[in-house]
């Protein structure tokens, strides 16, 4: 049963793998230095928004506190990475074990990832007790919290200032390789044991709990799972950038990532992609717009704020119009794949328990 599961839903992953593969191959073929750059930013999102759906798509629980995982990866990543030298002058209330060495990239963010699943599993024995509403509200509290610990903690995080030196290692590769490893895991949790009973329990909580299903065990481990690919996230993001700083990983990366899964549908995997994949394009061409485009003699300049505002109308457009996202909540497969139109008849929504009831639309959220 559980072997002919996996068969069953393999061909999306592996179809989002070999899609974001095109992306890749082609920025580094055809892509300027710039272009590159907003490529290896959306591959960055991506792992960010599957994160997210690992946890949000899988129990019905709206949570606006996983930026604060990608907070503890980034800054994990930066007292691992940065010379002893510089932490010795700028982050002297550091453990003088992290504070008098350096790491590499790899085990540095597998220990950003581990710190930020370490994290939610504390908080989330207390977290995941919530339903509803109060879950959603409680997993904001965490994130100011986090964000207030990381504002003012100088001698750690250096406050409101920006950490520096963190070696830049992300390129397109190793961003690829973050998407891939975050898709493959979403994928085995949602095809799991824990993952078709959570979804049970999202669907109709009452019959769940009633067959057995511990619900708050079986949030808690999505919630560390995902916030283990979003901390992984956080530490790729401050390879990029090569600094941190706790303003960028607050309420606009919450609203933007948010977005992004709703856009492409909750409670389906290539919608977390695919959503993406849509808001990262509209965000790029009205970067251009603002910068300001000469259209025949004629410069045409948007005012800033402009991305914010369109993200803003697609949304509430999605949610009035296509509720369910632009995947339906539904998944991409080998015998519907099309690519003429990029039309979509698919399978039972991913992944496939083996009956009606655990293949149906939509659900309530917090139930």
């Amino acid at each position: 049963m559980r072997s002919s599961i996996f068969y069953r839903t393999a061909s999306t992953p592996i179809l989002l793998i070999v899609m974001l593969l095109a992306v890749a191959i082609s920025t580094q073929f055809i892509g300027s230095g710039p272009f590159s750059r907003t490529i290896v930013e959306m591959f960055i999102r991506v792992m960010l928004v599957v994160g997210l759906y690992i946890f949000i798509g899988n129990s019905g629980i709206i949570s606006f506190g996983h930026i604060g995982f990608m907070c503890i990866g980034a800054y994990a990543t930066a007292w691992f990475t940065i010379p002893p030298m510089m932490k010795k002058f700028s982050l002297r209330g550091l453990p003088f074990f992290i504070k008098d060495h350096q790491l590499s990239f790899l085990p540095s963010a597998i220990l950003s990832a581990l710190l930020a699943a370490l994290f939610a599993l504390i908080v989330g024995r207390i977290l995941m007790r919530l339903s509803g509403i109060a879950a959603s509200i409680a997993t904001f509290a965490m994130l100011a919290v986090i964000n207030t610990v990381y504002s003012n903690w100088e001698t750690v995080t250096g406050a409101t200032s920006s950490i520096v030196g963190i070696p830049m290692y992300t390129g397109i590769w190793l961003s690829f390789a973050g998407t891939v490893i975050a898709i493959v895991v979403a994928w085995l949790y949602a095809a799991s044991s824990s993952g078709l009973a959570l979804r049970a329990a999202r669907d109709e909580a009452i019959a769940a709990a009633a067959s057995g299903v511990n619900i708050e065990r079986e949030r808690l481990i999505a919630f560390v799972v995902s916030a283990a690919v979003i901390g992984l996230c956080g530490s790729l993001y401050a390879h990029f950038l090569g600094v941190v700083n706790p303003d960028a990983f607050y309420l606009g990366l919450t609203f933007v990532a948010l977005s992004m899964l709703v856009v492409g549908g909750m409670n389906s995997l290539s919608g977390a992609v695919i959503g993406v994949v849509v808001i990262s394009s509209i965000i790029q061409i009205l970067r251009w717009f603002e910068k300001g485009v000469d259209l025949g003699g004629v410069t045409l300049a948007l005012p800033n704020g402009t991305q914010e505002i369109a993200i803003g109308v697609v949304t509430v457009a999605i949610l009035i119009f296509r509720p369910a996202g632009l995947m339906g909540n539904q998944e991409i497969s080998w015998r519907n794949w099309h690519w003429n139109g990029f039309r979509r008849h698919v399978t039972d929504r991913f992944p496939v328990a083996g009956s009606r009831r655990s293949g149906k639309l939509g659900s309530k959220l917090g139930e």
